[in-house]
């Protein structure tokens, strides 16, 4: 019995278990296939990255990827796997565990140094590109402003005094002033050139016995450097800690800082409410005071009077009968003695109406008679004169 033949019910008993085995776990077995496909693809391509990098072009093995094989090729091979899967796991032997650590660490360090890499060029092309627009902006910004001086000096002479001869001065002159200040910036980059190549070469030589010096240390140095490093960063370390504590320290104080400044604020808030009210109840107070004093005075008054109504009181004395008689009479004779003047005085005051009347209407005929009849001038020993007219006609 050969080995296609033994392998051949196992696989049937296997596909009969799977057809016998639920959906929802045949999904699930299939989630955990693919993830460990996966997993394993991303490892193996790892892995021929990693190879690729120590084995030229030449010599590498074809990949599974770019194998083309055909259809009875890949039955052929797929036959021959169910017939030798147990050789085959027997006979491959695969990484330890730490051999793929150090691999991924490598190949950590290696995508780190890339990463690192492509950040320093790519901050460089920043750099430098920043740099080129920054140059181009100054360049516009000068070229606005000579067109602008240009345009203020030059072209509005010209606008004004067409064809003259001062107008073609003042663009020569324009013109010579331009180059002359270019000329001085060019002394002046130049210069400045010089002394930044200088500097330079100065930084550079420097740099250089630093290298020489360290060069010429030993291990003793190094070891001396590496216990001077751990103190300081023992100390480091402790004035960390310290500086935590500091921190919490503050932060507490700030803490009951604050608490005390909500006290406070309460506290002020209540004081200048107790001095409104303090003040509130000091003019209600001067109100009251003013109020009793007031009628303390009104009491002495109604005391006086009531002491002064007292003492008439006292001091009345009613009296006779026959005396109040004839004083009753008396005022009774003199009451009608009033009234009888008051009609008097109305019948005169009547009276007088009629007089006033009558005198009025007279004054008034008078006057119509003198405006009628003006008097003659009396002779010189004569009484009077004749009227002209009758006023009884």
């Amino acid at each position: 019995m050969t080995d296609e033949d033994s392998d051949t019910p196992v696989a049937e008993a296997q596909a009969q278990e799977e057809n016998e085995m639920p959906i929802m776990q045949l999904c699930g077995l299939v989630e955990e296939l693919s993830y460990g496909n996966s997993a394993l693809k991303t490892e193996v391509e790892m892995f021929e990255k990693y190879y690729n990098k120590l084995e030229p072009r030449d010599l590498r093995p074809p990949r599974l990827s770019e194998v083309i094989l055909s259809g009875a090729e890949i039955a052929q091979l797929r036959g021959r796997g169910r017939s030798k899967s147990r050789l085959g796991m027997e006979r491959v032997t695969g990484l330890s565990v730490d051999q793929k650590l150090e691999l991924v660490q490598k190949e950590l360090e290696d995508t780190k140094d890339e990463i690192r890499h492509m950040r320093a060029n790519a901050e460089r092309d920043l750099q430098h590109h920043e740099a080129i627009i920054e140059e181009a902006e100054i360049r516009w910004a000068e070229v606005q402003k000579a067109v602008h001086d240009f345009e203020k000096d030059i072209l509005k002479t010209i606008s004004k005094k067409k064809g003259s001869i001062l107008a073609t001065q003042k663009v020569m002159k324009y013109i010579e002033d331009m180059n002359r200040r270019r000329d001085s910036m060019k002394d002046k980059l130049r210069l400045k050139n010089v002394s930044l190549k200088v500097q330079k070469k100065k930084m550079l030589s420097q740099l250089r016995q630093k290298e020489e010096v360290g060069e010429a240390l030993h291990d003793v140095d190094f070891q001396q450097l590496k216990i001077e490093n751990a103190l300081f960063l023992e100390m480091i370390e402790a004035r960390n800690q310290e500086l935590i504590q500091l921190k919490l320290a503050s932060g507490n104080t700030l803490q009951i800082l604050n608490a005390y400044k909500s006290k406070l604020h309460r506290a002020m808030e209540m004081s200048i409410n107790l001095d409104k009210e303090f003040l509130l109840r000091n003019e209600l107070l001067k109100k009251i005071e003013k109020e009793t004093q007031q009628v303390e005075e009104d009491l002495a008054k109604a005391m006086a009077l009531n002491k002064q109504l007292r003492k008439q009181l006292t001091e009345f004395r009613a009296p006779q009968v026959m005396m109040y008689v004839r004083e009753k009479i008396r005022n009774g004779d003199l009451e009608k003695t009033i009234r009888t003047w008051e009609r008097k005085v109305e019948i005169a005051e009547m009276s007088l109406k009629g007089y006033r009347k009558a005198w009025n209407k007279m004054k008034t005929t008078s006057e119509q008679l003198q405006a009628i009849c003006p008097p003659e001038k009396q002779p010189e020993g004569g009484h009077g004169c004749q009227p002209k007219c009758d006023p009884l006609k």
